[in-house]
């Protein structure tokens, strides 16, 4: 590990099992499900109609409704969560912070889109029988029917943009959109940048929701979620025999890192420290990951060398462990081919089984994940898991939270697109 070192001060979530820390934290620990009918929209046609949509949201509450007039849930989910992650790192009443040197780094992604506003706008403009819109009415519709601030508030970068006004953080801001690595990889990257010295503190993470129209269809054609309509809590089996598709989820994850020395000087608590990062492509497809696991195995590795690890230091890790077949699969053997034996030794769980797949924000929960684990001694189960596939024969810790003293932990994170991503956390005396 070259630079500075980096520490975790701060921590903030809105989940489909909490929209705080602490409740996300005893609902996972508890084995609970976050998944059900879809609300957000009329779905009982679709092939797929439950998902794991955020619960009783509400802002934080030194927000009001006109902070974010404008702004989709993914928008209010990320400032949400960042503004709990930047209390309990008690920057908020810091006087010594250089808000200059405060930098915002997310995998967002887009939230609910302006669906039936934009159906409104271009169908009374579509020529059937010339199968070509007239561009003139479709100018008179857009004026009159489209509102400019809410369609450049559906802008991922958007969602940093907010962050940084409500945390005044005048430092870098960045988004990167890499499917479902995007906020581990946003993670890394913000550590790299405090390990350079180019911000002091860097709020990072993701916030996503695809439980929209398109988001939904389009995974349904890729054939890539699970039609376990009957049974929605059961659908999501990472590492099952019977897995048969992952389920949408979505909300925030948000971390505050900074200097060890810095945060030491101001008095912070410190939650646990980025030692090792890693990031890879597969090179192959689209939506497939390569079936040898080559981009899993080169990011772990490079996790691992980055933070001066050998296998058997790790206490455990987190999956990304989606509950379709091909990752699984793959995500198991590049385990294997990363610890060799020891992968058996290190218990591995995938907490998607009951948040569903929060996509780009998921990287960031399941990092939070890692340092709850640390902090109490306890990792979460991989919930529905009752028939062991025998290509996966690793400890998945099978639905039941189990004590386990961890003080170092990996979080896989591998997206469409072949983006793969690894964090190592410890735990600081």
């Amino acid at each position: 590990m070259a630079g500075r070192r980096v520490v975790i001060t701060g921590l903030g979530c809105v989940t489909p099992l909490g929209n705080n820390v602490q409740t996300f934290w005893e609902n996972i620990l508890a084995g609970k499900s976050g998944m059900g009918p879809i609300s957000h929209f009329e779905a009982k046609s679709f092939s797929t109609n439950f998902a794991a949509e955020v619960k009783n949201f509400e802002l934080h509450p030194s927000l009001t409704e006109n902070d974010m007039h404008y702004s989709p849930r993914n928008c209010r989910y990320a400032v949400t969560a960042a503004l709990e992650a930047w209390q309990q790192s008690r920057l908020d009443n810091c006087p010594t912070v250089d808000h200059d040197h405060v930098g915002v780094y997310l995998g967002a992604g887009e939230g609910p889109l302006d669906f039936d506003v934009f159906m409104n706008t271009i169908g009374p403009c579509y020529k059937p029988d010339k199968h070509e819109i007239d561009t003139g009415i479709w100018h008179r519709n857009a004026s009159t029917g489209l509102h400019g601030l809410r369609e450049l508030e559906q802008e991922p970068n958007t969602v940093g943009n907010h962050v940084a006004r409500v945390l005044d953080a005048r430092g870098p801001v960045f988004n990167c959109l890499t499917a479902c690595a995007a906020s581990t990889q946003a993670i890394g990257q913000a550590t790299e940048m405090v390990r350079r010295g180019e911000a002091e503190v860097m709020v990072a993470g993701g916030a996503h929701s695809m439980v929209h129209l398109f988001g939904i269809t389009g995974f349904i054609r890729l054939t890539a979620l699970s039609p376990n309509n009957h049974d929605p809590i059961h659908a999501c089996r990472p590492f099952d025999l019977e897995r048969n598709g992952f389920v949408v989820g979505e909300g925030a994850g948000m971390v505050v890192l900074e200097e060890l020395n810095a945060a030491k000087a101001r008095g912070a608590k410190i939650l646990g420290e980025v030692v090792g990062y890693g990031s890879s492509a597969d090179a192959f497809r689209i939506t497939d990951t390569h079936p040898e696991g080559r981009g899993a195995i080169v990011c772990m590795e490079m996790a691992l060398a980055d933070a001066g690890l050998k296998p058997e230091d790790i206490d455990y890790i987190s999956a990304h462990g989606t509950g379709t077949q091909e990752n699984d699969g793959t995500e198991t053997l590049a385990v294997k081919r990363v610890f060799g034996e020891t992968a058996y030794k290190i218990p591995m769980s995938s907490i998607k089984s009951m948040t569903g797949h929060l996509i780009g924000a998921a990287g960031a929960v399941e990092l939070i994940t890692c340092i709850l684990a640390i902090r109490d001694g306890i990792i979460p189960p991989t919930m529905n898991l009752q028939n062991p596939d025998p290509e996966c024969d690793l400890d998945y810790v099978p639905n039941k939270a189990r004590k386990h003293k961890v003080r170092i932990a990996l979080s896989n994170s591998f997206g469409f697109g072949g983006q793969n991503d690894s964090l190592i956390v410890r735990a600081v005396d």
